[in-house]
C-alpha cells in the first residue's frame, strides 16, 4: 500500500519515511499541498499524512481539493495545537489530527487504524488485479497479501491457493480444483496436501484459525472464501 506524507519539513518526512517503510508500506513524498493534489491525481494512493501549514499550498486547501475526487482517508500532522484547528482540520475533510510533536509509533498505529477501517468498509477503489472481502486485501500485482493493514508472509504455493480463491470470493472449490490450480499438476491423493496448506495459511491470515472468519470449509465438498464485500 502507498501512503503519501506531505509536509514542508525534510526530517519529518525522512523519519516518518522510515518508520512507515519499516511497516512494510511504500511511501510517496511531497513537500507543499500543490505537490500532494498531483502526486494524488497520477498515483495510486492509500492514505495521506498532511501538514496544515506548508508554503504554496497549505494542507487544509489541499484536502479540499482532494476530497473533490477522492476518500482516501487523510491524516492532519500539525503544530497547531487549540482545539478549533483540530476541529477545522476534521471539518475540513481529515479523518484524524495528530499534534506535533509526535510519537512516531502513534502514528503507525494510527495509519492502520484508518487503513483497516477504509479497507474494511470497501472505500478503497477495487483494482485490476486487486481482490479483497473484509480486512483481507490481496494485490497480484505486487504479489502481496494483507490482513488488516498487515502484510502476510506466504509460500508460493500458498499464495496460488489464496489468489485462486480470492479471486473467486464465495465460490466453493473442490480440493482436487484447488491443487490443480496451485500446483500445475492433476490431482491424485492430494487431500492431505491441501489440508495442510489450508491449515498454515488460516494460522497466518486467521485471529482463530480453529474458527476462521475467513478460508471456510464446505464439509463433503471444498473451501472458499467468504465474502463479506457483496
Amino acid at each position: 500500500m502507498s501512503i503519501l506524507i506531505c509536509d514542508d519539513e525534510k526530517e519529518i518526512v525522512e523519519a516518518l519515511e522510515l518508520y512507515l517503510k519499516n511497516e512494510g508500506y511504500e511511501i510517496l513524498k511531497a513537500y507543499s499541498g500543490k505537490e500532494a493534489i498531483a502526486l494524488v491525481e497520477k498515483e495510486a494512493v492509500q492514505l495521506i499524512i498532511m501538514d496544515v501549514m506548508m508554503p504554496e499550498m497549505d494542507g487544509l486547501r489541499a484536502t479540499m481539493k482532494i476530497r473533490e475526487t477522492n476518500n482516501i482517508p487523510i491524516i492532519f500532522l500539525s503544530a497547531k495545537t487549540e482545539d478549533n484547528d483540530k476541529i477545522m482540520g476534521l471539518t475540513m475533510g481529515g479523518d484524524d489530527y495528530i499534534t506535533k510533536p509526535f510519537n512516531p509509533m502513534e502514528v503507525i498505529a494510527r495509519v492502520k487504524s484508518q487503513l483497516r477501517r477504509y479497507n474494511t468498509l470497501g472505500g478503497c477503489p477495487e483494482q485490476v488485479g486487486t481482490y479483497r472481502t473484509g480486512g483481507l486485501v490481496l494485490e497480484d500485482d505486487y504479489k502481496r497479501l494483507t490482513v488488516d493493514g498487515e502484510e502476510v508472509k506466504l509460500t508460493p504455493v500458498e499464495y496460488k491457493i489464496m489468489l485462486f480463491l480470492m479471486s473467486e470470493k464465495g465460490k466453493v472449490f473442490s480440493i482436487d480444483q484447488i491443487y490443480e490450480n496451485a500446483w500445475e499438476e492433476p490431482a491424485y491423493n492430494s487431500d492431505n496436501t491441501v489440508a495442510v496448506h489450508i491449515r498454515r495459511i488460516r494460522e497466518k491470515i486467521e485471529i482463530n484459525p480453529k474458527e476462521p472468519k475467513y478460508l471456510k470449509v464446505v464439509w463433503g465438498i471444498g473451501y472458499k472464501i467468504e465474502n463479506y464485500l457483496d
